[in-house]
């Protein structure tokens, strides 16, 4: 072990545990937050980033369809959401319109559309099947990513299903995957604070561990940076690591930055940059049985996100092409979230890193070396 002049024994030790590839406790994870140097956490996630990845960086080239920002919910933390109740600036998609939205990308290589919204009550169980099937029907090489746990459990009430029954459903009408959103905060001292009337921690987690035992992958988030305390984000990434333990269906956690632009919690002030990058080197170390970390670069911005690959990270989310608004509406750094291609081997190359193309399961589709263009990157 490379000696740590200046540090304490008890970050000396969980030193020697990363050093050995050993998991490190909750006290552990604790330790990082309050006593470690951001250098001293990013270097040990950058050990465990490249001990999985080496240099390579992934992304993959996707786009976002949001049926609706109506939403019966309301979470004290989002600037996107119209209450179902007003929804003055609120808008409805149909299957046609959405529809139309995977037709503008004929003959483009994207591999990837994810689906989140609003939860909406006219937009049910079977609506959403029928979508995935007209997506499927008209392209059915598209990978689908749909719908978040809290979507999930309101259509699944709604239509007197169990969690089961209603995933065979959607997975018979085209759903590939799940994605991560919905978890913000597990531990209930927090959640009944900024999303009371949505689905808790423990049907979160119940909803990931059935799609897994059905071989649906899926992601995970953490929305952080607000009210809550390391000790919540430990118990959170803690019940992550659990379950990953019981099922390895999670593919990769994704750290999301709390914005307070026009939303019931403005006054709560955002994370500084120095606290984001901590926030990702930790979680690298403590989610050990993670594969993958990412970086939501639409949220962070795209120095940010570049920033984020010395802390851990080893994927930039896609090409998305501003087909999303969820963050761009809560003020995040960019407000037209769209990059060719070759702007993220680009800036991924610039920090001297890989740039890998993936599918949505982390297949290698393209790696990209000695910064030598490809005439159908854009």
């Amino acid at each position: 072990m490379v000696s740590l002049p200046g540090i304490s024994p008890s970050l000396q030790a969980i030193a020697q545990k990363v050093n050995k590839g050993q998991r490190i406790s909750d006290e552990d994870c604790l330790v990082l937050f309050n006593e470690a140097s951001l250098g001293f956490v990013g270097s040990l996630a950058n050990q465990v980033k490249e001990r999985l990845h080496g240099d390579k960086v992934f992304f993959n080239r996707n786009f976002h369809i949001e049926p609706t920002n109506v939403c019966v919910f309301s979470c004290n933390f989002c600037s996107y959401s119209q209450l179902y109740a007003k929804r003055e600036d609120g808008w409805e998609l149909s299957i046609d319109q959405m529809l139309h939205m995977v037709k503008k990308y004929d003959g483009q290589p994207v591999t990837e559309v994810h689906i989140v919204g609003g939860v909406h009550p006219k937009m049910d169980l079977a609506f959403f099947a029928d979508l995935l099937k007209a997506i499927k029907t008209h392209r059915p090489d598209l990978h689908i990513k749909a719908f978040t746990a809290v979507e999930y459990d309101y259509m699944f009430r709604k239509a007197k299903v169990s969690v089961e029954e209603g995933l065979r459903f959607l997975i018979a009408a085209g759903l590939n995957s799940i994605p991560g959103g919905g978890a913000e905060i597990f531990h209930p001292e927090i959640r009944e604070q900024i999303c009371a009337d949505k689905v808790d921690g423990d049907g979160w987690l119940a909803i990931h561990e059935k799609a897994h035992e059905l071989g649906l992958p899926s992601n995970a988030t953490m929305l952080y940076g607000h009210i809550e305390k390391f000790e919540h984000r430990i118990d959170h990434m803690r019940r992550l690591r659990e379950l990953q333990d019981r099922t390895k269906g999670f593919n990769t956690f994704i750290p999301l930055k709390f914005r307070n632009m026009d939303n019931d919690m403005s006054h709560v002030p955002e994370s500084s940059h120095v606290e984001d990058m901590r926030m990702y080197a930790i979680a690298r170390i403590y989610l050990d049985n993670f594969p993958h970390l990412k970086a939501y670069w639409p949220m962070l911005g795209r120095q940010n996100a570049q920033l984020s690959l010395a802390f851990g990270v080893d994927d930039i989310d896609g090409t998305i092409d501003d087909t999303t608004k969820i963050y761009s509406m809560a003020g995040s750094e960019e407000q037209s979230p769209t990059m060719s291609t070759a702007e993220l081997v680009t800036l991924i190359q610039q920090v001297k890193r890989i740039p890998v193309e993936r599918d949505t399961l982390y297949h290698e589709i393209k790696q990209y070396r000695d910064n030598q263009p490809d005439p159908a990157l854009n």
